[in-house]
């Protein structure tokens, strides 16, 4: 080992000694010349600065350091006073027990720490430490022990306990470099705190208690790991008492056996092309999962161009499908109903011109009611079309339902762009000028649909919980649950009774929308 290296891991040794003998622990502002940083074990320690402290230890447990070059002597002749000084106040301590009482709680806590000792706590709490000390010292160490011990002990108040065994992955280490950076201690005091500590503890003007790879981190810089399944944790800025999360898993009542009965689906899929490409969606698992009946689509985005090559990616058993496509806006809306069931009559639109262009609306007949699937419009960007939405539209399609409720009962699905009430929208006092949330469409909502004889299925059978069917592609509102329920199944009153489940999937993704479903006895 070189001079040079030595005398670094010396004047290291004894920057630290005089720290330890100060009345707080370690501080920013008392570093000075010091610097602590946590690297991983992959990152091997200055060789130079490793092998002097090494030395360091070695030399002063066989009283070598006497003989060494006249360069050191200086610092250690200081190492030695300082030992003799402690080691006086040790005996001057054993000798007269009560002067400890006797003293403040800046002389306990600066004594305590000269023995290597925690020194926290009230007055109380520091005279018992050092009682237990002494007394431990007296009945049980010998004076070689105690004067390692006392030599040795800034080493232990930033704990370097080292253990013999140590995996070359999994270790961390502390380099001790005499460099005069102390904004750099400042950021390496950060990471210290949030990082595994396995082998070695660090402590810095606080007490950390750690374990085999435990983490310690402090309680501002806690960040919330996402849910493998978020939905099934309440997400709501101002949740009411009583309302739960949603949970499929849980909620949803054991399938019917009798055969008696028709599934439904709906899906806001936000572009039919880009899903098919999606690599985590397979229609083929769907279909197998849900075993559903009909498949209602908004938001398609074809054209009318695309609905032949669409129609070949079909899945086997669902040959009956039936498209409209945006003539004003080409690559917009958009509906289908695609289902295994052949339906007794198909319609397209509302019979009105100027609502018709943006194929909105398809409309299938079975034997026992008529599947009305729609994309309504949103109110969008600035409410531009809120006027329209909820002076038109909505009207008409309110008409539109009543006239074939003459003939047998309705279901009317889709993307209905409204979250009706407060615990269908996680953020309500946010949104009340967004659209799909206004109060104007809110009472419009109530007005054209629910109080002309319509039922919200989820609702009835969900009166308290939360659940979301659309989340925003910003700010990660899906993995965080901070959704609006804008996707529904309303049926006449008449067949309300008639379903036996109205549920979400959420699980779903390759769209900003996930499907929902319905299970009706006929």
């Amino acid at each position: 080992m070189s001079l040079q290296a030595l005398q670094i891991g010396v004047k290291s040794f004894i920057n630290l000694s005089s720290f330890a003998a100060r009345p707080r622990s370690l501080k920013i502002g008392q570093l000075g010349s010091l610097r602590l940083r946590v690297m991983s074990s992959k990152r091997g320690v200055s060789s130079s600065i490793k092998s002097a402290a090494a030395s360091i230890v070695d030399d002063k447990k066989d009283s070598k350091l006497k003989g060494m070059s006249g360069d050191c002597s200086e610092d250690v002749l200081i190492e030695e006073s300082c030992w003799k000084v402690q080691s006086v106040e040790f005996q001057s301590i054993k000798e007269d027990p009560a002067k400890i009482e006797a003293m403040t709680v800046q002389e306990l806590r600066a004594t305590l720490r000269k023995f290597g000792v925690p020194a926290k706590g009230r007055k109380g709490d520091l005279v018992f430490a050092l009682k237990h000390f002494m007394g431990k010292q007296i009945d049980g160490e010998s004076s070689q022990e105690l004067e390692e011990r006392v030599s040795f002990n800034s080493l232990e108040n930033i704990s370097l306990q080292k253990n013999t065994k140590r995996t070359s992955d999994e270790s961390s280490v502390v380099s001790i470099n005499t460099v005069s950076e102390v904004s750099g201690f400042k950021q390496s005091k950060r990471r210290m705190k949030q990082s595994y500590v396995e082998d070695e503890i660090v402590k810095v003007d606080t007490e950390i208690v750690t374990s085999k790879r435990k983490l310690s981190i402090k309680t501002d810089d806690l960040v919330t790991l996402p849910q493998a399944e978020p939905w099934t944790v309440l997400s709501h800025k101002k949740p009411q008492k009583g309302w739960i999360p949603y949970n499929p898993r849980t909620m949803r009542p054991a399938p019917l056996t009798d055969g008696n009965s028709v599934k439904l689906m709906s899906w806001n899929v936000n572009g039919l092309r880009a899903l098919l490409k999606f690599e985590g969606f397979s229609a083929l698992e769907l279909a197998q999962r849900e075993n559903f009946d009909v498949l209602c689509l908004q938001e398609t985005k074809l054209q009318e161009k695309d609905v032949d090559s669409i129609k070949q990616c079909l899945i086997d058993g669902y040959e009956n499908s039936f498209w409209t496509c945006s003539n004003a806006k080409l690559g917009y809306s958009g509906t289908a109903i695609v289902s295994r069931i052949k339906p007794l009559s198909v319609c397209y639109g509302l019979g009105i011109p100027d609502h018709d262009c943006e194929g909105r609306v398809v409309t299938a007949e079975f034997d026992s009611f008529y599947l009305v699937n729609t994309y309504v419009p949103n109110a969008g960007d600035g409410l531009k079309r809120l006027s329209y939405r909820i002076t038109q539209w909505d009207p008409s399609l309110s008409n539109y339902m009543k006239e074939l409720e003459k003939s047998k009962p309705v279901i009317l699905t889709g993307d209905l762009n409204c979250a009706h009430q407060e615990i269908d929208i996680y953020n309500p006092a946010g949104n009340k000028r967004s659209a799909g949330f206004t109060e104007e469409e809110r009472q419009s909502f109530g007005s054209s649909f629910l109080s002309k004889g319509l039922v919200d299925t989820f609702r009835k059978q969900h009166p308290n919980v939360v659940g979301y069917t659309y989340w925003g592609y910003r700010h990660g509102g899906r993995k965080a649950n901070k959704g609006w329920r804008l996707d529904y199944f309303l049926v006449s009153e008449s067949i309300a009774d008639n379903v036996h489940d109205s549920y979400i999937v959420p699980d779903v993704n390759g769209s900003d929308h996930c499907p929902i479903g319905l299970v009706l006895k006929v």
